[in-house]
């Protein structure tokens, strides 16, 4: 199901126009409930104001999902070979309109989890680079990076954010941008700052009213 506009009706003769978006919210870290989804979260909290989004979270440490093999398989057919989790995944993220890619910061780069399930992409890629196949070209689809750091070195979400903007091209998404979050290191820490909730929610803001 991609974005579609609803007409809601207001007394007995005018209308006005609802964006129905299905969100796709992808939970990186292995650790419950820890900074970046609390972070996701709070972002997300502001787009399912609007109870007619439809809001998926999906954590990928509970998913069965193995390494790209890079075997070429989906060369030809941009399916991958492997049966796992993913061929749900792939379908989740087709369908999506808004796809916020969540993550802690490791050796300055994603997670393991995210880092697992983007390679394995390499299908979707297949089909836009090798097979050139359209595939929802013009539709107004957005994908932003959540990620938190325990450390605050300057480059420290730079390899994250290349992988990103890498992995939201090969799916034919726009890349909507980022909110990046430092010095957060032990599970809630990030609920003590003040600052980077607020933050949170005006970039929930932002997005619900299509600002960025």
């Amino acid at each position: 199901m991609g974005r579609f506009t609803i007409s809601m009706p207001i007394g007995s003769s005018n209308y006005f126009q609802v964006n129905v978006m299905n969100i796709l919210v992808i939970l990186g870290s292995p650790r419950k409930k820890g900074n970046s989804e609390i972070l996701a979260r709070t972002v997300v909290a502001e787009l399912e104001k609007e109870p007619a989004n439809s809001v998926e979270y999906l954590h990928l440490s509970k998913m069965k999902i193995a390494p790209c093999m890079g075997c070429g398989g989906c060369n030809k057919t941009s399916e991958c070979v492997i049966k796992d989790d993913m061929g749900e995944l792939y379908q989740k993220v087709d369908a999506a309109d808004r796809i916020f890619l969540v993550t802690p910061i490791y050796f300055y780069g994603p997670s393991a989890q995210s880092k697992t399930f983007i390679d394995r992409f390499q299908a979707r890629w297949s089909r836009k680079y090798l097979l050139e196949t359209p595939f929802r070209e013009g539709e107004d689809r957005k994908g932003y990076l959540l990620a938190t750091a325990a450390t605050k070195g300057e480059k420290v979400f730079d390899g994250s954010l290349l992988v990103a903007k890498c992995f939201f091209d090969a799916i034919n998404v726009q890349y909507g941008g980022s909110l990046l979050v430092r010095s957060v290191d032990k599970a809630g820490a990030i609920k003590k700052r003040s600052d980077e909730m607020m933050r949170a929610e005006n970039f929930g803001q932002d997005i619900a009213a299509g600002r960025i």
